[in-house]
């Protein structure tokens, strides 16, 4: 855990000993997010296309939140924009030296496909064996996050929450890059005294709960 100077109100951790990261984890940020082109957005490495998604869907944001524009009346008009590039680069192919428009490349491949079922079942596995109960303190914390959300999200339409959560994804991981050991370290206090917490709900309340055997799950 970073040392701080007892003589100083300078935040900043001191360099005498390696800092704790959040979570407990050593990697870099860009190795967590995958490394790949989307680490490379959500931590503002390509400024051009971070900037074009987050303008993007600020102006979704605005077209139906503020504006109140209709789902299926947009959705019908970019068809339709669409439609009429489509039989223009078409019928110009035939008519101007044009190559014509390659089919494959509006198509979702096999293997797009499967990927997301892939992910879709982990993320099924991960809900069973958190709701399973084998570890108590992931369910209490489960069921503690959804219940928060679910009361943020009475005060906010479904539209600003998914908003609100593209702007935090958008900007917390970049933040964080930027003041990593200041952040690691105040996660680090609060972390522990979480666990104090925690440790009090755990001896009071959790552990005088009567719970049953739990029976692994065959894995094929």
């Amino acid at each position: 855990m970073p040392i701080y100077s007892s003589d100083s109100d300078d935040p900043r951790p001191s360099t005498s000993a390696p800092p704790k990261r959040l979570f407990a984890c050593q990697r870099p940020i860009h190795t967590i997010l995958g490394g790949g082109k989307v680490a490379d957005i959500l931590l503002w490495r390509d400024k051009t296309i971070s900037a074009a998604i987050l303008i993007g869907f600020t102006i979704i944001w605005f077209l139906f939140e503020v504006v109140e524009y209709n789902f299926v009346s947009l959705l019908c008009h970019i068809s339709m924009i669409l439609m009429l590039i489509l039989f223009i680069w078409s019928t110009g192919a035939g008519l101007v030296d044009w190559a014509p428009p390659d089919l494959r490349a509006i198509m979702i491949s096999d293997s797009t496909y499967r990927w997301l079922c892939r992910k879709f079942n982990s993320i099924l596995s991960k809900f069973y064996d958190i709701s399973s109960g084998k570890d108590f303190r992931t369910f209490f914390l489960a069921i503690t996050f959804l219940w928060v959300l679910s009361v943020i999200g009475n005060y906010f339409s479904s539209l600003n929450l998914f908003y609100l959560g593209f702007l935090c994804l958008a900007s917390i991981p970049a933040m964080y890059e930027k003041y990593q050991d200041e952040v690691d370290y105040l996660a680090s206090k609060g972390n522990q005294d979480m666990k104090k917490l925690y440790k009090k709900f755990d001896n009071k309340v959790l552990n005088k709960i009567p719970r049953g055997p739990v029976k692994e799950r065959k894995r094929f």
